[in-house]
């Protein structure tokens, strides 16, 4: 759909023609070609980095050539996730929008709103004629979503900014100056399924319809995670019934707070009815305890013929128990910054298959050694029941800096415009600032964006008044960069 008769009419046309692209992180050929093109055809100096990243400086305009060099930084890539019933082919389709009042959204996928917004911000500036700003280096990093390796591998020889505005923040009223680093946790065991005894019935325990969400910014909000709650159902049948564990699938995306799971089950064929009745037991405790959160929490029993082998009950409780145990949700509260979640851990992917049990999970702190610690908890846990465990993806936070000379001008000009303080804070998300720090000690960095709700899901949506907010407030900002 079209977005181009809605305000500010640039930033729409480049963020449709960007949703038209397909960008899911480690398949960002077609992007990269596509900004590089758009680079190339403004007769902009353009250029792609060894690992991908693209880089294109504009001049200043007239008048502007004495303040100091800003780079627009934002990410290429997007999360490609959508809703078990929705057909869609993330590498051929471009994303299908459409208008709900003040939202953009997207049919039954996620929006691509994060970061495709600040993208098409950065593009609308750099196609201008009549925009004033200072001179202009255009930072589009890539793979952010999975791992940041586009800004882990940039060249800082490609730039010589002093000031750095990252478009990727989702709450119009917030001026963030800090976040937080991440690691993953691998994890996997080998099993042999054995030969089952007397007559045994295969059940399927699916659990759908969870809101799901970013697995820092949404991690406090008591979301439920799909691969736990669905463990919880497991953990009570087999206190109460000689279960044996045929298959898990649960989650989908690293970063994103589970939304399904499915487990499949094998039970005595006598015990089946009993076993169903205590399903649809416990799932009614736990729809109750969401009753306000997850309000379409759905959880689905069939049974499904007859099944000859399994894990064994060893192997069953082993996974079972491990995953009850393992921490998932806030792990410490920042005791600096009011509300600000200092530390976490989420249980992404669950899979027992074909002889594998295997997990994702991603830990994150703003303190080095709060992440060193919840990683280890993480660790400790499925190294208990014999897992091999790999960390790796390791990337720092962002410490804040109260006194930044860009925070006191943004601050000062978000009090001017909306008669309103600024929410000054630091997020309990992965911002790529952390590690562009490390190339650029001395750089001045901020992250601000629109209101963007719901990033990481098929419920992903942008609010067009707030792009609109945004884009006023980015464009005065560039007028007010101070001389070098």
């Amino acid at each position: 759909m079209a977005l181009q008769h809605i305000e500010p009419a640039s930033l729409w046309k480049h963020f449709s023609d960007l949703n038209a692209v397909p960008r899911p992180s480690k398949k960002e050929e077609r992007i990269i070609q596509f900004i590089m093109d758009f680079g190339k055809n403004l007769g902009l100096t353009t250029i792609k980095d060894k690992i991908g990243n693209v880089i294109i400086k504009k001049p200043a305009t007239p008048g502007m050539e004495d303040r100091q060099t800003v780079i627009l930084q934002s990410h290429l890539d997007m999360v490609h996730q959508k809703n078990n019933a929705t057909v869609f082919d993330f590498d051929k389709q471009g994303i299908d929008m459409f208008i709900d009042g003040d939202w953009v959204k997207a049919k039954g996928t996620t929006l691509g709103a994060d970061n495709g917004i600040g993208v098409a911000a950065i593009m609308a500036i750099l196609a201008s004629d009549e925009i004033e700003h200072p001179a202009i280096e255009a930072m589009f990093t890539i793979d952010e979503e999975t791992g940041m390796t586009g800004a882990i591998h940039l060249n800082p020889e490609n730039f010589s900014g002093t000031i750095l505005l990252n478009l990727d923040t989702e709450d119009d009223d917030e001026l963030s100056i800090g976040c937080a680093g991440g690691i993953d946790t691998n994890t996997t065991y080998n099993y042999k399924t054995v030969p089952l005894q007397g007559d045994n019935t295969l059940i399927a325990i699916e659990l759908k319809g969870l809101i799901g969400g970013h697995s820092g910014m949404d991690i406090h909000r008591g979301r439920g995670n799909a691969n736990k709650l669905v463990n919880r159902i497991l953990y009570h049948l087999v206190s109460l019934f000689d279960v044996k564990l045929v298959e898990f699938d649960g989650g989908s995306l690293r970063n994103a707070i589970p939304r399904e799971a499915i487990a499949k089950i094998a039970v005595q064929k006598s015990d089946r009815k009993d076993v169903i009745v205590e399903i649809e037991k416990i799932a009614g405790i736990i729809r109750g305890e969401f009753l306000t959160i997850e309000k379409g929490l759905e959880v689905f029993v069939t049974a499904e013929g007859i099944v000859e082998e399994a894990l064994s009950t060893d192997d069953t409780i082993k996974i079972i128990n491990t995953l009850y145990a393992v921490h998932n949700g806030v792990f410490r509260m920042s005791p600096d910054m009011e509300d600000l979640v200092e530390a976490s851990s989420s249980l992404a992917r669950v899979i027992v298959k074909d002889g594998k049990f295997i997990t994702q999970s991603l830990q994150r702190s703003s303190v080095e050694s709060t992440k060193a610690d919840v990683a280890n908890t993480i660790r400790a846990a499925f190294e208990i029941m014999g897992c091999g465990v790999v960390q790796n993806g390791d990337y720092p936070g962002w410490k804040p800096n109260p006194n930044s000379p860009v925070l006191k001008l943004m601050a000062d000009l978000y009090r001017e415009r909306f008669k309103e303080e600024p929410n000054i804070k630091a997020c309990h998300a992965g911002l790529e600032c952390g590690i562009l720090g490390k190339h650029f000690p001395d750089l001045d960095m901020i992250s601000f964006g629109p209101n963007i709700k719901g990033a990481h899901s098929p419920d992903e949506k942008v609010q067009i008044s707030s792009v609109q907010k945004f884009w006023g407030y980015l464009l005065e900002t560039l007028k007010r960069i101070p001389q070098k």
